[in-house]
């Protein structure tokens, strides 16, 4: 590979950002004083991807990644790490998979190499792929006997009914029965691209140091720019779903719930329109993180309508969702929903306190500053967000971007894209 890179030192910041003209390849490293290192190797390929023949694959693709290569036996990568006290997993998502392993700073530049040698060059054993589609099966059985998943995968089905956020990450079991080997070399080959990698290692190293060891140790199964890689080309349609303009329902019942749960819905800016969606993580909070907010202080503790209540802002990278769930007796859930509502109109009329945005602030950015203490979570945050956005200034920027925040600005996200009135609702009870 050639050594001839762009790299910058981002100004105000510990983060390397190393780019390699020839293929794309993303590097970002970062020295830390901990007395070990983490290295994360991000893929921009998920579940939103695929298609409905190959439903399942990037989650099918990360078991198989770790069955062995060219470097690694079946089962050595593990053995390795674990004789050395180091720790490996992986995760995939909708629009990312990711491998990581923590090591001492002594043992990276020997593992470095077997990570990198298992994701370009996996050897794809026919034998473990056919008893690897079985435990994804089981998975798949697990997971459909899951309420709480249920619950959100038919959200996310009710949600977005016209983009890939609504394919299950785990895929069909059917589907997953009659995937080929052929089929996910050819996924690999065209997803695993140096263009479509970012690798990130954050430790007690020197961060040129470790630069330049995952440049040496690096090794592409193909070129990018030999290859048409879709890059964010994937979505059925590059429009996001349409505000709800009514109450769209789907009750479905489940015996083996106690109590009946329910998850009220707004289709929201996702992040591409980052800045947009930085009020509602913090409206999120304001109505339903924690004891002192607005849901729980009134439904849980003042009228005990519900046994746990609970709010969120999810974002995709073309759209997102703000939600508000609740497990509560089936009875109540008129009362429940009819307040939910009445709580919204109330900030969007009279908008937040100034104490109760400068509290929630306070525990937002407490949280985020808390993500980066540990190299793993340094890897996770500078990995999501340039893999997402190729840019780490979601990253870097976010705590100040939260304490910019006024109460206008929450008001004016809670006017404008909740409405008490329309919204959806996916309702489960016994």
């Amino acid at each position: 590979m050639s050594l001839n890179v762009f790299s910058e030192q981002l100004p105000d910041s510990n983060p390397r950002v190393t780019v390699i003209p020839d293929n794309g390849l993303t590097i970002i490293t970062e020295q830390v004083p901990v007395p070990a290192v983490t290295v994360n190797v991000w893929f921009k390929v998920g579940s939103a991807m695929e298609t409905p023949q190959t439903s399942g694959m990037a989650h099918f693709l990360e078991h198989m990644i770790f069955k062995g290569s060219r470097l690694v036996r079946l089962g050595e990568f593990e053995r390795i790490l674990e004789a050395k006290g180091g720790s490996a997993n992986a995760a995939t998502s909708h629009e990312y998979t990711h491998y990581y392993f923590t090591a001492t700073c002594e043992d990276f530049a020997e593992i470095l190499p077997l990570q990198l040698d298992l994701v370009t060059h996996p050897s794809f054993p026919p034998e473990e792929f056919e008893r690897e589609k079985k435990v994804i099966q089981e998975e798949i059985r697990r997971a459909a006997n899951n309420p709480r998943r249920r619950l959100w995968e038919k959200t996310l089905q009710l949600c977005f009914p016209s983009l890939p956020y609504h394919r299950p990450i785990l895929g069909e079991e059917t589907v997953i029965a009659n995937l080929t080997l052929p089929q996910m070399r050819a996924f690999h080959q065209l997803w695993y691209q140096p263009a479509n990698t970012v690798i990130v290692a954050v430790g007690n190293l020197p961060a040129d140091y470790m630069t330049e060891t995952i440049i040496q140790s690096y090794h592409p199964h193909l070129p990018s720019p030999d290859s048409h890689l879709p890059h964010h080309n994937y979505f059925p349609h590059r429009t996001p779903e349409p505000p709800f303009t009514k109450v769209v329902e789907y009750r479905y019942k489940d015996p083996s719930l106690q109590q009946a749960r329910i998850m009220m819905f707004w289709r929201v800016p996702g992040l591409q329109q980052f800045q947009q969606t930085l009020p509602l993580d913090v409206l999120a909070a304001i109505v339903g993180r924690g004891k002192l907010s607005r849901l729980v202080r009134d439904l849980r503790e003042s009228r005990r309508l519900v046994t746990r209540i609970t709010a969120a802002n999810v974002t995709y990278q073309l759209q997102g969702l703000f939600y508000i769930s609740a497990q509560l007796p089936q009875e109540n859930i008129p009362m429940v929903t009819e307040a939910i509502s009445n709580h919204i109109q109330s900030i969007q009329s009279h908008g937040v306190r100034e104490e109760e945005l400068n509290r929630v602030k306070h525990n937002v950015t407490s949280s985020f500053i808390f993500q980066k203490e540990k190299p793993s979570e340094r890897t996770n945050l500078y990995g999501y967000y340039y893999s997402q956005l190729a840019s780490l200034k979601g990253a870097l920027e976010y705590e100040q971007y939260i304490k910019s925040l006024s109460p206008h600005h929450i008001q004016l996200a809670a006017s404008q894209y909740l409405s008490p009135s329309s919204y959806g609702i996916v309702i489960a009870h016994p």
